[in-house]
């Protein structure tokens, strides 16, 4: 579409508390330069759907529980406006009920003031799973810094630009699974190790003969991932939490988790932990949220 087109304007509404500030503290760390653009109040990012390129804009309201929705789709891409906003819904999880998660999640004497303290955080997830893979793989043992630093390096060298992109807003497409997968990584970055397991996953995904869906289950999902040379437990489900929203996913050797303020100076073991989020089921990914909230604050 030219940069003259009106873009169409949709109201994502949600079940209320609902924190904007949540979404852009994670955006802030986490946006990738040229795929994603951060305001202080609106959001927005580049997309591929069925081969069609476009972006879209989010901004909260102050009026109304919802989000503002601006859709730059070209003809083409707009038969799939329909299924980009169930992503988007997924990616600032409207659909979640804050209130069934706090009923359970405050049963727990460690998470109820955490509860008390951010009521109805979310589970932000990724608006591609392929990306967030990529992102999970890339970050192996690096902080979030370093690794949305090596991440940008392959968008610019791999990313397709963004059709008539706007000056103000995203100007490049994440790389395609064919694009990583047969490229030269020299100079990128990153250990040999991890390029090959990036590249093989890449590859996986370009021949289809990794199915990345939890249509089947997360646990599956987990399982198909781990079986490529490279991928472990958390990098697993931390794919499965973040890139598919997946309620029960539970990274549980997450250092955050463990080093998080509740469990005291010592930390705690990735087996107890495990142990403990049993009574979290069936929402561990949202008590994995609050725990990070609780690291990221000291408290």
């Amino acid at each position: 579409m030219n940069a003259t087109t009106m873009p169409q304007t949709l109201h994502l509404p949600y079940l209320a508390p609902w924190d904007w500030q949540q979404f852009h503290q994670h955006f802030a760390l986490r946006a990738l330069p040229g795929v994603e653009c951060l305001e202080p109040r609106r959001y927005s990012r580049s997309v591929r759907m069925d081969g069609h390129a476009g972006w879209f804009s989010v901004a909260p309201l102050d009026d109304e529980a919802a989000l503002e929705l601006q859709l730059y789709l070209d003809p083409q891409a707009a038969a799939h406006a329909q299924a980009l906003v169930a992503r988007v819904r997924r990616m600032f999880d409207l659909d979640a009920d804050p209130r069934q998660v706090a009923a359970h999640l405050g049963a727990d004497p460690l998470l109820k003031p955490l509860l008390e303290n951010h009521p109805g955080l979310r589970l932000p997830t990724a608006f591609d799973p392929f990306e967030q893979a990529v992102r999970a793989i890339v970050g192996q043992q690096v902080t979030v810094k370093a690794a949305v630093t090596i991440t940008g390096r392959l968008v610019e060298r791999l990313g397709e630009p963004l059709p008539n992109a706007r000056a103000d807003g995203p100007r490049r497409l994440f790389p395609t699974p064919e694009a990583l997968a047969g490229a030269n990584l020299d100079g990128i970055g990153m250990p040999g190790k991890r390029v090959a397991t990036l590249q093989r996953f890449a590859e996986a995904c370009a021949s289809g003969a990794l199915a990345l869906h939890v249509e089947d289950g997360a646990e599956a999902l987990v399982q198909r991932l781990c079986a490529l040379p490279g991928i472990g437990p958390w990098t697993a489900e931390y794919v499965a939490l973040r890139a598919f929203g997946e309620a029960d996913a539970f990274p549980a050797a997450d250092l955050g988790l463990l080093k998080a303020p509740v469990w005291g100076e010592g930390g705690i073991s990735a087996r107890e932990l495990a142990r403990r989020a049993e009574a979290w089921r069936p929402w561990r990914a949202y008590a994995a949220v609050y725990l990070w909230q609780s690291y990221a604050n000291g408290g």
